[in-house]
């Protein structure tokens, strides 16, 4: 089993075989950061195409690879994704391979999202993970002005075309 522990605190490139989430899309992969929060440390997921952030605790670091799938189909899900789409690709997400990234314009992404996840949760300690990516998923992104502005509007505009 592979430990993130000690890769985790860079931003790293998350490559999913086979198909990409999300779905169909052709760009692939996740992008992946910690947030060191205490007590619960998070990874933050960001997909290079759409942005579309994904929030999971880091605990059990051993386990964090396979449950990167699970955590990505539960955000897909939370954002009123067909279940067809949700297990199709979820079965295709059962292997990941890390490497460093090289898009810094993610990781500039990242680094905004992450600052903004921490404002929410000083603010609003109700949220839960799920609600917290969802309210990141509606934030303007540099990238998406010319499409779809927010990554929430870009997922939905991808599922209308599906």
């Amino acid at each position: 089993m592979h430990d993130l522990s000690d890769e985790i605190p860079v931003a790293v490139h998350i490559a999913v075989p086979r198909r990409t989430w999300p779905p169909k899309l052709d760009h692939p992969p996740v992008e992946a950061t910690m947030l060191p929060w205490r007590p619960r440390q998070l990874i933050l997921l960001v997909n290079e195409q759409m942005l579309l952030p994904v929030l999971m605790p880091l605990a059990p670091a051993a386990s964090a690879s396979s449950r990167i799938g699970p955590e990505i189909a539960a955000a897909l899900a939370a954002h009123q994704t067909p279940v067809s789409l949700v297990d199709g690709e979820l079965s295709q997400m059962r292997d990941c391979r890390f490497a460093p990234t090289a898009n810094r314009s993610v990781v500039g992404i990242m680094t905004d999202f992450s600052l903004l996840a921490d404002v929410y949760r000083q603010t609003d300690r109700d949220l839960n993970l799920l609600e917290l990516a969802k309210k990141l998923a509606t934030t303007p992104c540099g990238p998406l002005y010319r499409r779809h502005t927010s990554p929430d509007r870009e997922l939905q505009a991808f599922l209308r075309a599906v």
